[in-house]
């Protein structure tokens, strides 16, 4: 028993249902412009998909800002209400103001002072300039609404086992900086100059296909494995 191919209307007639995918009048569809979502990445305007380095949030330092000077601040506060309050002043602002008026600028407790001050000072600065997360390496950005980074170890890590397809490498060693990867493979069979260079073309394409924003320099050194005993 066969399955209807259609509906029949009132009259009689049999109507065939168009196929899906397929427009009713049988011409096949323009297919020369793709469907939005389903071309090549777009790279933004002006930027070549080049990005710079993540910042570091600096919880740490920004916390243990925040509480010496809360503590110092209390401190200041708590001995202006205390001397409004008409209770003589803490002791240690006393001695303090003493000192300062006292010892000349060329005392080494002053010169050791202003020292440290100036150290922190910059260390401050240092951070607050500096985008931090140096062990995060940022990545392409084709789309805007996406940003990625990879880390320094997930990064030498799949260079390694690159490295490891190479024929006649028997262990390799890969350290990768922000702007260098530097490889050492021992290799126990073949030429070493024939391991070299089809270390650096595979290791070529593997730093390219990491998909960094600013792909690493790669050195590679190749030698032969020490004698054992």
């Amino acid at each position: 028993m066969s399955e209807p191919q259609g509906t029949e209307p009132s009259d009689g007639t049999t109507e065939r249902l168009p196929i899906l995918g397929k427009p009713a009048n049988g011409t096949e569809p323009d297919r020369s412009t793709p469907e939005p979502g389903t071309g090549p990445p777009t790279v933004r305007d002006g930027e070549d998909g080049r990005e710079g380095r993540f910042w570091s949030a600096r919880r740490i330092p920004a916390g243990i800002v925040a509480l010496l000077l809360l503590g110092l601040f209390g401190l200041f506060l708590y001995d202006i209400v205390s001397v409004r309050a008409g209770r003589p002043e803490m002791y240690w602002r006393r001695e303090l103001a003493d000192q300062l008026s006292e010892r000349p600028l060329d005392d080494t407790w002053v010169l050791v002072g202003a020292g440290v001050a100036a150290v922190l000072g910059l260390w401050l600065l240092i951070l607050a300039a500096t985008p931090g997360l140096r062990d995060l390496l940022p990545m392409r950005r084709p789309h805007s609404d996406v940003r990625a980074g990879l880390h320094r170890d997930a990064a030498a890590t799949a260079l390694r086992d690159r490295a490891m397809e190479v024929a006649g490498v028997q262990s390799a060693r890969v350290r990768v900086r922000r702007t260098r990867a530097d490889v050492r493979a021992t290799s126990h069979f073949r030429e070493l100059d024939d391991v070299h260079d089809d270390l650096d073309a595979v290791l070529t394409e593997a730093v390219d296909g990491l998909g960094l924003s600013r792909p690493p320099r790669h050195s590679v050194r190749v030698r032969r494995p020490g004698r054992k005993g």
